[in-house]
C-alpha cells in the first residue's frame, strides 16, 4: 500500500535533500484544511523531518462499542512511533479513530488494528499502541500492541 502523502517538492525546483517541512500540505493530503464530516479508512502521512526520533499522539476520546452488549466503550489511546520516512498527519488520525465509534470491537482487537494501520501506512521503525478502556464493572482494561520492522 502506497501511503497517502504530500509531495514537499511539487511545483518547485528546490533541492530534494533540503528541509521541506514547511511545505507539507501540497500533494495528496486530502483532509487537512478541508471540512470533513465523516470518518476515513486510513491515516494520511507527510515526509518525516530528519531529526524527529519519536512521535506520540494521545486521546481520551476514543469510542467504540462492546461487541456483546452494544454499549459504548470509551478509551484513552496512546500511539507512539519511531518514524522512518513518514509522519502521520494528526487530523487524518482523528478522523480515522472517529470511525470506531459505531464499531463493535474488543479493546484488544482495536489496539492491534490501530497498530497495524500505523505500521502499514506510515511504515515506522516501531509503533506501540496502548489503549486503556474506562472501567466497567470495576475493571479497567489496558491492551498494548507493538510492531517493529
Amino acid at each position: 500500500m502506497e501511503p497517502t502523502t504530500a509531495d514537499p517538492t511539487a511545483g518547485t525546483t528546490a533541492d530534494p535533500t533540503a528541509d521541506t517541512t514547511a511545505d507539507t500540505t501540497a500533494g495528496s493530503l486530502t483532509v487537512l484544511g478541508a471540512t470533513v464530516r465523516h470518518s476515513i479508512d486510513h491515516v494520511e502521512v507527510f515526509p518525516a523531518p530528519a531529526d524527529v526520533t519519536t512521535v506520540r499522539f494521545t486521546s481520551d476520546e476514543l469510542q467504540s462499542m462492546c461487541p456483546v452488549t452494544q454499549q459504548p466503550d470509551i478509551s484513552r489511546v496512546r500511539i507512539e512511533y519511531v518514524p522512518d520516512r513518514w509522519c502521520i498527519e494528526s487530523k487524518s488520525l482523528k478522523l480515522y479513530l472517529w470511525g470506531f465509534r459505531d464499531r463493535a470491537v474488543f479493546a484488544e482487537a482495536l489496539t492491534a488494528e490501530i497498530a497495524r494501520e500505523v505500521m502499514t501506512t506510515a511504515q515506522p521503525h516501531r509503533v506501540t499502541v496502548t489503549l486503556t478502556q474506562r472501567p466497567r464493572g470495576g475493571i479497567e482494561v489496558e491492551a498494548v500492541a507493538q510492531l517493529e520492522r
